[in-house]
């Protein structure tokens, strides 16, 4: 519960942050050219003010051009490619990066250096017996001192039931490290199709358009495709990087399990050889 309480609370200052980013206004600058025309006015008047506007285009000529960075041109084509539709893949992005974020974190923390942790368990069995070993899997963290102390709780029922136990536990404890991965794979799926039916949409949109106006329109029909099909591209970018938190996600479940695996085995080794686990 916790979890989910801390993926929806990271998700939620998210979006207020983007919502805040898109609703600042860039400053603009507003240049009111005015002329004066005087049919009565001289000539030497009017080479004046010929003059004076010749060295006023100079000016606008040498005075640099206002570029966008990046987060006010992202900002742009948002609102360019219609707030409503570009607003249901920014929270497909928004609460599977949270997720992500959430997986990726209580995994790290789900590691550690298994070779120390063996060689401790071993020198807990060796000096100070099962209770030894049950302390220090109760003092470190992860799924495999949680395997480890399952095994050694089992220890007075044989090694058969020592077994049993680490199968079974080892599959609740994979169970929660892959916790979460349908959601993150349904906002990876659900992205890309959220743009498409944007795009679909303003596609739909524009061709109305066209018949409202009775002509074909170079200039109406490019801006709607373009505006359409900027959801698409929202989408796509939405999906791409949810799966590569995927892959890493999914990658790092795989090395834990593979941890998991070998250690048990490892466990069953060691409580044979010092004779803690009847046969």
């Amino acid at each position: 519960m916790k979890k989910t309480i801390s993926s929806l609370v990271i998700a939620v200052v998210m979006a207020i942050g983007f919502v805040n980013l898109s609703a600042a206004e860039p400053d603009s600058v507003v240049v009111n050219d005015s002329t004066i025309v005087d049919d009565n006015a001289d000539n030497v008047v009017s080479d004046a003010a010929t003059a004076g506007d010749d060295d006023k285009a100079a000016k606008t000529e040498d005075a640099p051009k206002a570029e966008l960075d990046f987060i006010q041109t992202l900002k742009q084509k948002f609102i360019e490619g219609d707030p409503l539709w570009m607003t249901l893949p920014l929270i497909c992005l928004i609460i599977g990066l949270a997720m992500s974020i959430e997986r990726i974190v209580y995994l790290n923390l789900s590691t550690i250096n298994t070779k120390k942790f063996l060689d401790e368990v071993e020198t807990a069995l060796k000096n100070g017996g099962v209770d030894a070993a049950k302390d220090v899997c109760r003092n470190t963290r992860g799924p495999i001192a949680s395997i480890f102390y399952q095994g050694l709780d089992r220890s007075e029922e044989g090694i058969e039931m020592v077994e049993k136990s680490v199968v079974s536990y080892g599959g609740v404890q994979m169970g929660l490290l892959e916790k979460g991965l349908s959601w993150l794979s349904l906002f990876i799926a659900l992205a890309p199709m959220l743009g498409f039916l944007g795009t679909v949409i303003g596609m739909i949109q524009a061709f109305d358009k066209i018949v409202e106006d009775g002509q074909v329109s170079p200039t109406t029909v490019a801006d709607g495709i373009k505006v359409s099909l900027l959801t698409t591209v929202f989408g796509l970018i939405a999906a791409i990087i949810l799966q590569i938190f995927y892959n890493y996600i999914v990658s790092k479940v795989d090395g834990l399990v593979n941890e998991m695996e070998d250690s048990s085995i490892s466990l069953v080794d060691m409580m044979l050889k010092h004779k803690v686990a009847k046969v």
